[in-house]
């Protein structure tokens, strides 16, 4: 942490990964758990490192100062490490600003998110510039991206094995040249993740990316699954598809290219479909009350997806990214082998595409809204002069 860095911070406002606190106090079991909460709740939240200065008022940003060497980073560490799990790596740096000691907390970007308070057994994040309670499905997204939690592997006891598609799988199996035969046919599928065996029992039922990739009507179950289309042209249109995934962008395809096209025949539907099919991967499948949602306007068509980019990410590498962070790695490789149209062949997010798609009608927009958890792309649309 050097005294450039500083004073950008000082120019900033709060937000989910910067906080400013008047002083700098652990004389208290409370002073240490609000330290410890508000370390892990940064740790916790999307994006690089995050920062707590100390000696800041944070409505003026006035310079109020904390006592010099009152606290060393090793006391803060120790402090973290007995009420975090698992402990967060920080670092304490100590400037003078208009005659007065500003302490700067750097809290490093973590791999091992969620982090828990010991005490309580609570998960914190930051909401903006507020330290709030993780919600369940934010958890879930945090052990997700870590890896610790494969949410296309969750079994669905309520949902019987014929809800799936036995010549989508067939066809699945023998594109991978997998050995099936009647005796081992439910146990390969176990192993690939397709299905999942109850404990006390030999039935079998669909796993989240089972019924999603190879279900016959996945929404029935999973009713936030499916793609919505709101479309604002004359003869207005809505739509609302639903089935397996490749079989939803097959018909969004198909609607793009009968409302679409006759607007624009040079428009280039494939950058829409590149968006359309980054969400279907993409998306975060955690998140119970949104579709996938295509907005069509005579001047823009926008793709909103539920997910913001993992936390690995940043928008400005994703353009260039070939090999990016995907949330549902399962899916993805499983639509590479079964897409037809070679949609999911291609390397990187496909940003890159899109936006080489529409150079000549007009630039994209990237919308990433962690708050929200929600990811957009804003294209020009097929009127645009």
């Amino acid at each position: 942490m050097d005294r450039q860095k500083l004073n950008i911070l000082l120019q900033r406002t709060e937000g989910t990964k910067l906080d400013f606190k008047a002083q700098l106090s652990l004389k208290t079991d409370s002073d240490k758990k609000e330290l410890a909460k508000d370390v892990t709740a940064i740790a916790n939240s999307k994006g690089g490192r995050g920062y707590i200065v100390f000696g800041i008022e944070d409505k003026t940003k006035r310079i109020l100062g904390i006592e010099e060497k009152k606290y060393t980073e090793e006391q803060v560490q120790q402090i973290i490490s007995q009420r975090c799990d698992p402990p967060v790596s920080v670092r304490l740096d100590d400037f003078t600003v208009e005659e007065k000691t500003v302490g700067v907390l750097t809290i490093y970007k973590s791999s091992q998110k969620p982090h828990q308070i010991r005490q309580n057994g609570a998960f914190y994040i930051r909401r903006g510039s507020t330290t709030d309670i993780a919600r369940r499905e934010e958890i879930a997204s945090m052990l997700q991206e870590t890896g610790m939690l494969q949410y296309e592997k969750t079994m669905l006891h309520q949902v019987d094995i014929k809800e799936l598609d036995e010549a989508r799988i067939n066809e699945y199996i023998s594109k991978t040249g997998l050995a099936s035969s009647s005796d081992n046919h439910y146990t390969l599928l176990e192993g690939i993740g397709i299905v999942g065996r109850e404990e006390d029992s030999t039935r079998f039922h669909p796993t989240i990316g089972g019924l999603l990739v190879f279900g016959r009507y996945p929404q029935q179950f999973l009713p936030h699954t499916g793609i919505r289309i709101i479309n604002h042209l004359g003869g207005r249109q809505d739509a609302y598809f639903t089935g397996c995934i490749t079989a939803m962008l097959d018909g969004v395809e198909d609607y793009l290219a009968s409302y679409v096209l006759p607007l624009n025949r040079e428009y280039p539907i494939g950058g829409c479909i590149e968006a359309v099919c980054n969400s279907a991967v993409h998306r975060d499948y955690c998140v119970m009350g949104r579709d996938i949602v295509i907005y069509i306007e005579k001047k823009r068509i926008e793709v909103s997806n539920p997910g913001s980019i993992c936390a690995e990410d940043e928008i400005a590498s994703i353009f260039e990214e070939r090999n990016p962070c995907r949330r549902n790695q399962w899916l993805y490789q499983r639509l590479l082998v079964l897409d037809n149209k070679k949609r999911f062949l291609k390397s990187g997010m496909g940003l890159k595409r899109i936006q080489e798609a529409f150079r000549h009608i007009g630039d994209i927009q990237i919308v990433n809204n962690d708050k929200r958890n929600l990811f957009k792309v804003i294209m020009p649309g097929p009127a645009v002069e």
